[in-house]
């Protein structure tokens, strides 16, 4: 999963962009509106926290604008005002969740799994992500199929989670490499392609009906073969 967080206190973004780390999660931080604006547009994220007081443009502007320009990535704002008009006007804007400065991270993390869990499409169960008769342990990176399981290295892990997340729909090259490298990331198309090759590897290993398929010039399609 990657989470985008618009907010003006460095030192808040830069620390949770640390605890989503460590939980899994990559992050990448904004710390005004139109900065965080231009990174929302790109449609890479599954999930943006919204500080609501920034400069630039405030929160409720950015969030209006992505909405306009078509973008449903769930929003969760964080505001420091603990006032019904606040929240209200934030529903109402398009964001599907809020939390009041200041807050316990666990909480911050458990809505942003929530709204994770909303918009993907395969079953969670168990602290597991599934797809057919492929099973994703997110906490010990095991893909199990039929009682055979293989462990996979970190970005494996991070490409067959986001093929999962969304099976039978196309993953582009580019998705894939700013999702899983990041923007500032000198990794090339090749190493994509070297990932994917080590994954349909390990699902052949374990005998899954799954395959990782390409879609020529475009990118990479998890389905049942």
């Amino acid at each position: 999963m990657r989470v985008l967080i618009i907010e003006d206190e460095k030192r808040l973004a830069d620390a949770l962009v640390q605890i989503f780390g460590k939980n899994k999660m990559t992050a990448d931080a904004s710390y005004n509106g139109i900065d965080g604006l231009d990174n929302a547009l790109t449609g890479i994220y599954d999930v943006i926290v919204l500080d609501i007081m920034l400069p630039g443009m405030n929160g409720i502007e950015v969030l209006g604008k992505m909405r306009r320009e078509g973008i449903k990535t769930p929003v969760i704002l964080l505001t420091a005002k603990d006032e019904i008009s606040d929240k209200v006007k934030g529903l109402d804007s398009g964001a599907d969740d809020y939390l009041t400065k200041p807050f316990s991270t666990e909480e911050l993390l458990a809505r942003v799994r929530a709204l994770g869990r909303r918009t993907a499409t395969e079953l969670i169960c168990d602290n597991s992500l599934s797809f057919d008769d492929l099973s994703l342990d997110i906490s010990s990176y095991i893909l199990t199929c039929q009682g055979n399981s293989v462990k996979l290295g970190l970005k494996e892990f991070s490409i067959m989670e986001l093929l999962i997340r969304n099976a039978n729909k196309i993953i582009t090259k580019e998705n894939l490499l700013v999702k899983i490298w990041g923007y500032e990331s000198d990794a090339e198309y090749n190493n994509v392609e070297v990932y994917i090759s080590f994954l349909r590897k390990k699902l052949g290993y374990i005998k899954s009906n799954v395959s990782i398929k390409t879609q020529r010039g475009v990118g990479y399609i998890l389905e049942v073969k």
